[in-house]
């Protein structure tokens, strides 16, 4: 072999080991970048994964206590609004509280909970007020209610299996309703044929109800800072625990300490469990 063969074959040798340098940076670029996009798809899948997998809580506290036609005002359900809203907070919930509420306060209230229900939503009403039946529906009353027949409670109420049907039709994932309004209203001598109490509230579709007496019973106001039913609703609240047993002790503890003179009701059509404390689900 010559020196000008030998150069050749040199170059040759040189140009094989550039283009071998070449293959492997273009190689482990291409794999950097593999990798780069899988970590990147698994990152939003981590992400969407977690979207789909929480669970938002969301809660209408309602506490009326200063209506006109009352004799004196109810200030239980003042005081049962603000620390229940509290005790749902530590819960996670995201609560609206809405305080000695018009119509039209109570009717925004609703329309702000609708508007932020989606699929995996568990939602919470609370209301503490006058309550009256009508027509078979139980209606919670706003403190601007000027009621005089059956037919004012219908117009100027808000139908609490209104808010339930509501709540369905916005797909939440579950509805827990508590209401402590089965008192002696200043209406009731008003009506020619009145019907004392709450009707019976149905629970459809995933949903637990709490009422603090019986359907057509009455309960009388305690001197407590808290109402019967909150206040024994809070101590087992805070013992956390399934919803539905929350629900359940509260009813119990109720109806052993009065000796069933007041027997709140509980109705369940619940699919799943819920509990309250941030962990639970």
């Amino acid at each position: 072999m010559n020196v000008r063969q030998l150069d050749i074959s040199r170059t040759i040798a040189v140009a094989a080991a550039l283009i071998g340098t070449v293959s492997l940076v273009i190689g482990a670029h291409a794999a950097l970048n593999m990798r780069a996009l899988d970590a990147a798809k698994a990152v939003s899948t981590d992400q969407v994964t977690g979207a789909i997998g929480q669970t938002s809580r969301l809660a209408l506290v309602i506490g009326n206590g200063h209506y006109p036609d009352a004799s004196a005002p109810l200030t239980q359900s003042i005081n049962d609004a603000r620390a229940l809203s509290s005790a749902l907070r530590k819960n996670g919930f995201d609560v609206d509280m809405v305080e000695d509420a018009t119509r039209d306060d109570m009717v925004r209230a609703v329309n702000r909970l609708k508007s932020r229900i989606k699929r995996d939503t568990v939602v919470m009403l609370f209301f503490g007020g006058y309550g009256v039946q009508a027509g078979r529906e139980s209606y919670m009353l706003p403190v601007d209610a000027v009621i005089w027949k059956e037919k004012d409670v219908r117009r100027q109420g808000v139908s609490i299996d209104g808010v339930l049907e509501m709540m369905k039709e916005q797909g939440a994932k579950a509805k827990l309703v508590v209401v402590d309004a089965s008192r002696r209203n200043p209406y009731e001598r008003r009506f020619r044929a009145y019907s004392h109490g709450l009707a019976p509230i149905s629970a459809s579709d995933n949903a637990l109800i709490l009422t603090s007496a019986s359907p057509g019973k009455v309960v009388d106001e305690g001197k407590g800072e808290h109402s019967v039913l909150v206040g024994e609703f809070l101590n087992n609240l805070d013992a956390q625990g399934s919803a539905e047993s929350v629900f359940n002790k509260t009813r119990l503890a109720i109806s052993r300490a009065s000796e069933g003179d007041q027997v709140p009701t509980v109705s369940s059509s619940l699919l799943e469990d819920v509990h309250f404390g941030e962990a639970g689900g």
